[in-house]
């Protein structure tokens, strides 16, 4: 049984995208399940639109998601590292087969030509598929262009190709994801395999990559379809293995339109920036076309890796329901150890200071805002109110604070918290007695707390106000309630 060998080839022109990201899940996934080899090969022969920022990204993102690459930039190997621009020494070994062999030809059009045929065939409100004007150029005609200073692009001969290894125009190939496919060759055209500069065209420069790499299943976005039948002609015409293809759905935003930045995060680091962690992110991709044989949809990698079966995946576009991921987020955030999660929220604690608390302090605000924590960012809003000396009122309760109920509440409160002993215990038994009394007088608890709460946080609702207290502190606890009083 031959090595499974896999790849993800992301072009460095953004951050990787988490469409990206999914397809080199998946492919992780289905070399883990097969004991083989998961891939990094960087597509960087745009070198207008290549950056290395955009390069740091890819390697930070994967990493950050534990799809950790078997062979690539930074892992030895006898394949590695593979960055497609250093290699642009072995492709013209390959072009040179091609021509020799007749399945490639040159072609010395212009630009203006090939667009006035373009604009002929858009005229005509037919297909544009190129003349093939120069296939039969003789060496005099070569030469007497070369001689005018034009330089020649390859282009592959499709229909010498098509007739030799295939009885009609009509190319298949079966799809391990989306089953039987076809489609009449005659549509495709000759197409550039190397430019007129000598840069190799991205469908000729895959085919030698994942040849030499010995790339044994290409799984890929159902956009790259059009480009296979291409590839495959490619493989049979340098005598090469053909690969088996398989090709995943799109994943849409929630009103079945392109997932785009109007929507939310689209980027891993914006994600990880946003604070979903990575666990979750990688959880919630996976189920994206795919579900667990036992239905339980929190799984680590590796529990996934097991189960992961590729037949199975759909062939349709899948929803990225960001509510979805939000819940699965929270359900993470719950089950980190409290040290750890500690260490994630640092981040987003930096605009304050935190030397007003001491350690025990921080520890109690973390351990009373956590619960309700869906993002880890979530947590600069929630604990604003412990920091600084001046409370900042949202709408609600600065319109509860002025009430004539809430005044009333705060001058009671004021004089007899001055004498309780500052401790969890004594506070929570302070408290309920504090909210007894009122009650008699016809004021319900939770409207007796929101006055209290409103004063030393400006909110109505939030953490457990015994434990609020606790980590503000008797004195701040006071001024801010008498700050309060009009």
């Amino acid at each position: 049984m031959e090595e499974v060998r896999v790849r993800i080839a992301p072009s460095p022109s953004g951050n990787l995208h988490i469409g990206t990201a999914r397809t080199a899940l998946f492919n992780y996934l289905f070399a883990k399940k097969n004991n083989g080899k998961f891939i990094l090969r960087i597509e960087d022969t745009d070198a207008e639109r290549t950056s290395q920022e955009y390069i740091d990204n890819i390697f930070d993102s994967l990493k950050a998601l534990g799809l950790n690459w078997d062979e690539g930039p930074d892992v030895g190997g006898p394949y590695g590292p593979y960055t497609q621009s250093k290699r642009f020494d072995i492709y013209p070994k390959y072009i040179q087969k091609l021509l020799d062999a007749g399945y490639a030809y040159e072609c010395f059009c212009t630009p203006e030509e090939l667009e006035a045929e373009k604009a002929e065939a858009h005229a005509n409100k037919k297909p544009y598929v190129y003349s093939r004007k120069c296939v039969n150029l003789t060496e005099e005609e070569k030469e007497k262009l070369r001689a005018e200073g034009r330089k020649p692009a390859i282009r592959f001969n499709v229909q010498k190709a098509q007739h030799a290894f295939h009885d009609s125009s009509i190319l298949t190939f079966d799809d391990i994801v989306k089953g039987h496919l076809h489609m009449d060759t005659s549509l495709i055209g000759d197409f550039v395999i190397q430019k007129s500069n000598g840069a190799p065209t991205y469908n000729f420069a895959v085919v030698i990559d994942d040849m030499l790499m010995k790339i044994s299943h290409v799984i890929r976005g159902e956009d790259h379809i059009s480009n296979t039948y291409k590839q495959i002609l490619i493989y049979e015409a340098l005598g090469a293995e053909v690969p088996k293809f398989g090709h995943l759905g799109m994943i849409l935003a929630p009103d079945r339109s392109k997932l785009s930045k109007r929507h939310g995060a689209t980027a891993v680091s914006d994600f990880v920036k946003e604070g979903y962690l990575t666990e979750a992110l990688i959880n919630f991709v996976a189920l994206l076309g795919w579900s667990p044989s036992d239905g339980q949809e929190i799984k680590t990698v590796d529990e996934i890796a097991k189960d992961f079966r590729i037949n199975e995946i759909s062939s349709s576009n899948s929803i990225f329901e960001y509510d979805k991921l939000k819940w699965m987020n929270s359900h993470y955030i719950k089950m980190l150890p409290f040290d750890e999660l500690k260490k994630r929220l640092m981040p987003y604690l930096e605009k304050y200071d935190l030397s007003e608390l001491t350690p025990q302090q921080f520890d109690k605000m973390i351990e009373i805002t956590r619960e309700p924590l869906v993002l880890l960012s979530d947590i600069t809003d929630a604990v604003e109110y412990f920091f600084g000396e001046d409370v900042h009122y949202d709408k609600k309760g600065e319109d509860t604070v002025n009430t004539e109920v809430s005044q009333n509440v705060l001058k009671d409160f004021v004089p007899k918290a001055e004498s309780w002993e500052w401790t969890d215990e004594n506070l929570h038994q302070k408290l309920e007695q504090f909210r007894a009394d009122w009650k008699e007088k016809g004021v319900k608890p939770k409207v007796t707390m929101w006055a209290i709460r409103a004063a030393v946080t400006g909110r109505t609702c939030g953490a457990d106000m015994v434990g609020i207290l606790d980590v503000i502190g008797k004195d701040k606890t006071l001024r801010r309630a008498k700050k309060a009083i009009k």
